[in-house]
């Protein structure tokens, strides 16, 4: 549900408004990347997700169905956490299992299950025997895999994409957007060709590969509902 206007209890100086950006924010509730859609405070520079902005109380995932998330603004107890989903620390606003100890960051507890690149649907796994496009291992974190079983994307591995260098990122605004382009590798130098194709083929391969990974950055990123194209379109071009 969208508001155009909120209050939150994180900054309880000004309201909310909900805005859209083709820039990257730092998520001031939950410490992680953000763009597009959000709530901000332009008075203070303050940001949050949509997710971090508008909780749930508590949730229940189908990876972990005897398990109910509660939402927390600051992570449990005294030893460091991190997200069972994107395996990043969790510094900030986090769903918790208390019974079986597991966390979540907001926007990776409302990962999409399925999403549609327009070319053939993406599915959320908890895991994937088949090697990721980006780090050639199996196994690890969630991950997104097309329905064609030809793309295979770890969570972790895109959440790595975004935060490596954060520090130049966030802070980097003149060149922000330049910045986000040189630090998100494009998938064309890292898709596996095991046999012999012809260079039409492997083309069409590498761009609907490029797409797919336009899509599950834009839902790691907080805004799955659509494509942040000013930023990640031209990553493929």
């Amino acid at each position: 549900m969208k508001y155009n206007e909120i209050s939150h209890f994180s900054h309880p100086q000004h309201t909310l408004t909900f805005d859209y950006t083709e820039t990257p924010f730092k998520c001031d509730g939950c410490k992680e990347v953000g763009i597009g859609s959000h709530y901000r405070c332009s008075f203070c520079d303050f940001d949050l997700h949509t997710h971090c902005a508008i909780p749930s109380l508590s949730i229940h995932h189908p990876f972990y169905p005897k398990c109910s998330f509660q939402f927390f603004s600051r992570p449990p107890g005294d030893t460091p956490r991190y997200c069972n989903a994107c395996e990043k620390d969790i510094t900030g606003f986090v769903y918790h299992c208390k019974s079986c100890g597991f966390d979540l960051h907001p926007c990776c507890a409302k990962l999409p299950m399925v999403l549609d690149d327009g070319e053939t649907n993406l599915y959320l796994y908890r895991k994937v025997r088949a090697p990721c496009h980006k780090c050639g291992r199996k196994g690890r974190s969630w991950s997104y895999r097309s329905s064609c079983k030809k793309y295979n994307l770890h969570v972790a591995c895109v959440r790595e994409m975004l935060v490596e260098n954060w520090h130049e990122l966030y802070f980097g605004y003149g060149k922000g957007i330049k910045k986000l382009e040189n630090r998100i590798p494009s998938l064309k130098n890292t898709l596996q060709t095991p046999h012999k194709r012809r260079k039409g083929k492997v083309k069409k391969c590498c761009e609907m590969a490029g797409l797919a990974l336009q899509f599950v950055i834009s839902a790691v990123l907080g805004d799955p509902t659509s494509l942040i194209a000013g930023v990640i379109g031209t990553l493929m071009s």
